[in-house]
């Protein structure tokens, strides 16, 4: 999320109230380059939230996805993932330790159409080992 106000206005036109618990999942989510899963993120508010649900968090990861604040990611074959940084980037999951790294090429351009199909946006996937787990070795 690049900006945390325009976040909670963009929140207010879905009509989804503000509640602590739903300021406690931008809280989690805000800086946050780990991309977490709902259920990391629902157990982080928990812990502060007891009576939290899982379709709360659930559902407001949704509406942040459906207003452009967060990208769900399906790099990973067990859980979705969620990531607060929407700039042009793409994505290594390390088959050893689970981390999702954020990776910057040189070439980020999406072409605007492909095979004659109008290209919105594009996410890009890599898989492998990372380099702490090579080092490690």
């Amino acid at each position: 999320m690049k900006n945390v106000p325009d976040t909670l206005e963009k929140l207010r036109e879905t009509g989804l109230k503000l509640t602590p618990q739903r300021m406690a999942i931008l809280e989690v989510l805000s800086g946050d380059t780990s991309h977490p899963s709902a259920q990391a993120i629902y157990q982080e508010v928990r812990s502060r939230y007891p009576m939290i649900s899982f379709a709360t968090v659930y559902k407001t990861l949704k509406v942040l996805e459906g207003i452009g604040e967060i990208r769900a990611l399906t790099i990973n074959e067990d859980k979705l993932n969620f990531d607060p940084d929407t700039s042009p980037h793409h994505h290594f999951l390390c088959r050893r330790c689970g981390r999702i790294i954020d990776v910057m090429p040189a070439d980020l351009s999406v072409p605007q159409s492909v095979g004659g199909h109008k290209v919105d946006r594009c996410q890009v996937y890599y898989y492998g080992e990372c380099a702490d787990c090579i080092d490690s070795d």
